[in-house]
């Protein structure tokens, strides 16, 4: 009796273990998740490329073997932007990243034909359901930046070296004029449209016209550090945009407005990991830590590094508006109320702005 519980109790043994996942056959490992950048221009040492190949970066550092992440840069916006992503789609890659606004588009009708593909147009504004948008609010960061210039210019003028005119540009351009002339109600700034996003060339001859002019502070919309070689140069003050720029501007540079891109990016990688992906839109700003200020020059007082910060802190509570209009009206520079006393511009009106601030020397076409 107990020889035949003893055999019997070796054949379950036995059936148990060939069944058992433990002693089946391994499985081959999961492959990684193929994940795609699109850069408008080079890959440079600063600028709006290099804080999103910090993102990028920051995605491998926080995924490491989940992911395997490659990027093509200096690729223009229209047909060749599209030929690129198609192909990004085309060898494998789940989530393609198009961080450039000229990318909207084509990102749109590619992923069109790749339903099972994910795509994040950064800048965009049009969704679709596999294709989110986000952006940041810049604006927050350059009206900070405008507080900090109020307080430095000795010339009560500043210039703007800007791309487009679009509302992204005119949020950036407004926002630092009303931060400055908070400070400094007879600040003027004097706008330079190039209608290039990156021309170094053009951008450093545009600073040049506007130091001419006597500007003696200036901001920039553009994509490379031109600006800030131009203010080193010429021993004049500049406000760093998208990177920390004092390596190449250590005594110009007064203060940087920086785009933090690797939480987001990890975020969204780790959706489509988990399966948990989808389409919205996410505009995120100083609370949500997508945008900061600070990495102050050398000649700014800290009494003005101080009273930068603690707005900045206030932003980040809901305690300032840029677009608030708390003690008078905010007119345009045709005259035009645009922010009545005691009101504020919801998302959707900066999100459609077309007009320039009062205080700013310069036009847009309506």
């Amino acid at each position: 009796m107990y020889k035949n519980l003893a055999g019997r109790a070796v054949l379950a043994w036995a059936a148990a273990c060939f069944l058992s996942p433990a002693f089946s056959q391994p499985q081959a490992p999961k492959e990684p998740l193929k994940i795609g950048f699109v850069y408008v221009t080079p890959v440079t040492d600063a600028g709006w490329v290099r804080q999103h190949e910090e993102g990028r970066k920051a995605v491998d550092a926080a995924l490491g073997g989940k992911v395997k992440t490659t990027f093509v840069e200096n690729v223009p916006e229209g047909a060749d932007a599209e030929r690129v992503i198609r192909d990004l789609a085309q060898q494998g890659n789940r989530l393609i990243f198009t961080p450039s606004f000229g990318y909207m588009e084509p990102t749109l009708k590619v992923a069109r034909d790749f339903p099972d593909v994910k795509f994040e147009s950064i800048t965009g504004y049009k969704a679709a359901p596999n294709v989110a948008t986000a952006n940041a609010r810049y604006y927050e960061g350059r009206y900070l930046a405008g507080i900090a210039a109020g307080r430095m210019t000795r010339t009560n003028v500043a210039g703007y070296v800007a791309g487009f005119p679009i509302p992204e540009v005119l949020q950036g351009i407004n926002a630092f004029t009303l931060g400055m002339r908070s400070i400094n109600p007879n600040a003027k700034v004097v706008v330079v449209w190039l209608n290039e996003w990156f021309d170094p060339p053009k951008e450093r001859d545009a600073a040049m016209a506007l130091f001419n002019q006597n500007a003696d502070v200036v901001a920039f919309h553009t994509g490379s550090t031109a600006v800030m070689a131009a203010a080193q140069e010429r021993g004049k003050m500049a406000v760093a945009y998208h990177s920390d720029m004092r390596k190449i501007a250590p005594d110009a540079q007064i203060v940087a407005v920086t785009h933090q891109w690797g939480g987001y990016y990890t975020q969204r990688a780790q959706a489509v990991l988990d399966g948990s992906w989808k389409s919205g839109n996410v505009w995120g700003g100083v609370k949500e830590g997508m945008i900061r200020v600070g990495d102050f020059g050398t000649k700014v007082p800290k009494a003005v590094q101080q009273e930068v910060l603690a707005r900045q802190q206030d932003i980040a509570a809901g305690k300032l508006q840029p677009f608030r209009a708390v003690a008078a009206d905010v007119r345009d520079n045709e005259g035009r109320v645009v922010i009545a006393k005691g009101a504020q511009l919801n998302d959707e009106q900066i999100l459609r702005m077309n007009w320039l601030a009062e205080g700013v020397q310069g036009r847009v076409t309506r």
